[in-house]
């Protein structure tokens, strides 16, 4: 009888064996050899993290020391193991996370046909379940017929027609955060901002107000919360992912599931006392709610509504402010820049006189200046797609399951496609006159999935940046430490000083 009971679990026994030999081993050496048959090289592979732990220690290596002068050539500090592996292997290598590869694609021709692909060869990654306790399920997470729907649902909040009536709550909300900063400096002829953290209040003031018909102040609270979840995700997404080990109530985990909690049942109650006022305006969260009440396929549940306020208050708020923060810190720097750009303002909008969306059109330095800025430090220095079957990127064949590594930040600095200049800050490269030497640029990603929000986040920023001239003159304060670093985006590692003069 024990005989017979074994002979049946013998095939179960076999498969729990054989299983993590063929994909922790067997799977990835014939992985291996087909890119070694395309001459595809890269580190080698160490089971069974594959090379997460050598990122992680090339990460913190990199973040261990500023860099010595304020210079642009960051790829080293933000993106250091595509920095040091390309170095070695070119622009395209294999590089392995856990047993799944990951084909990294500096090569800006292929990158394109990569993220403008429709076919749905290339599609999003998604989040693991620990990134999701930030993200929820949100439009940044979600793909295939899911995706569509929300995007559907999501995007005629931010066509720009509907952005631009947006101009006078983004200038009453700027107007704030400066008045705090005159407050703050006293009588004093100059005094010092950490723009990097006023910015993320404001920006979280502005997303609150055109999203969701709020305040900063109703969403305080959530923001904190999300920073701090925020940190403890990025730790997480750069390690080795073992499903079992988010069950496991260790202190992070614990802490994760806390946050993820109370973000929740935060955003739950937000919703609920908004609900009347937003269900028939035109904002992000009217829209949520008027497809929340439709029936069949269009209708989205309150729990997905939760869940694209989570992602727009994070992304809302954190691609803008840190855009913000490297514009200020670029035009502090580069004074020629910051008096042209200021002369553009004042011609345009006078030195009193709030911008309103008419105006926005006609600062084209200002516009030029946001794109060299977003060229050289975007707020995402990579995307990533998935190969959903086989497929064929130029010559390669690439199997299915590849992950797609885009190192936004070196393509960007690419000398073939921008010149030997590609380093250095020039606006003017976007004028029209130059536009023909302009190369790869997809700082929002590019193609079908390319972010909703830009608009948003551009108008935002001219806005902003268009006021500050309009008060202030600025200087990099001697405390700044130039030490671009990626958490989620690329933000600097101790904050943004900025020494501030009225005009």
């Amino acid at each position: 009888m024990a005989a017979l009971a074994f002979a049946a679990l013998l095939p179960f026994l076999l498969y729990l064996l054989l299983k993590p030999i063929h994909s922790f081993l067997w799977r990835p050496y014939r992985l291996h050899l087909h890119f070694q048959a395309q001459r595809l090289r890269g580190p080698p592979r160490r089971p069974p993290s594959g090379n997460a732990s050598d990122i992680r220690a090339l990460i913190a290596a990199a973040q261990s020391s500023p860099i010595p002068s304020f210079h642009h050539d960051i790829v080293s500090r933000v993106a250091p193991h595509y920095h040091a592996w390309s170095a070695v292997y070119g622009r395209i290598f294999v590089y392995w996370f856990g047993s799944r590869p990951r084909l990294a694609i500096g090569d800006p021709a292929l990158a394109r046909a990569v993220l403008m692909d429709s076919s749905g060869d290339f599609e999003k990654t998604g989040f693991n379940p620990v990134s999701r306790q930030l993200f929820g399920e949100g439009l940044v997470g979600l793909k295939g017929p899911k995706w569509v729907q929300h995007r559907r649902i999501v995007s005629p909040a931010f066509h720009m027609e509907r952005v631009k009536c947006w101009v006078p709550t983004i200038a009453a909300c700027t107007l704030k955060m400066l008045e705090k900063w005159v407050k703050n400096g006293g009588n004093s002829y100059e005094f010092e901002v950490d723009v990097h953290k006023d910015f993320h209040n404001f920006t979280a003031d502005v997303i609150s107000q055109v999203a969701f018909g709020s305040s900063y102040d109703d969403g305080k609270q959530i923001f904190q919360w999300q920073e701090e979840l925020m940190l403890l995700v990025s730790v997480s997404i750069r390690s080795l992912y073992i499903p079992a080990l988010r069950f496991v109530p260790t202190k992070k985990n614990r802490r994760r599931w806390s946050l993820s909690r109370k973000i929740n049942e935060s955003l739950e109650n937000l919703i609920h006392a908004r609900g009347g006022e937003c269900e028939n305006s035109q904002n992000l969260l009217g829209l949520m709610l008027s497809a929340n009440k439709n029936e069949g396929e269009e209708q989205i549940g309150i729990k997905e509504i939760i869940d694209e306020c989570k992602t727009f208050y994070f992304a809302g708020k954190e691609t803008t402010a840190n855009l913000l923060t490297w514009v200020i810190l670029l035009l502090a720097l580069h004074q020629d820049w910051q008096s042209k750009t200021r002369e553009e303002v004042i011609c345009v909008c006078g030195s009193e006189n709030l911008p309103n969306a008419e105006d926005l059109s006609k600062l084209k330095l200002v516009g030029m200046v946001l794109k060299e800025t977003l060229r050289l430090y975007p707020p995402a220095v990579a995307l990533n797609k998935l190969t959903s079957g086989n497929v064929k990127l130029g010559k390669l064949n690439v199997p299915a399951g590849t992950h797609i590594y885009i190192p936004t930040i070196a393509i960007h600095r690419d000398a073939d496609a921008w010149g030997a200049d590609a380093n250095d800050f020039n606006p003017s490269r976007f004028s029209k006159v130059n536009a023909h030497h302009t190369g790869p640029f997809f700082p929002f990603g590019q193609g079908p999935t390319i972010c909703v929000g830009q608009n948003l986040a551009l108008v935002e920023a001219k806005v902003a940046v268009a006021m500050i001239l309009q008060k202030f003159k600025f200087s990099v304060s001697p405390s700044y430490v130039h030490a671009p670093m990626l958490l989620l985006t690329l933000q600097p590692q101790f904050g943004a000083q900025v020494l501030f003069q009225r005009i």
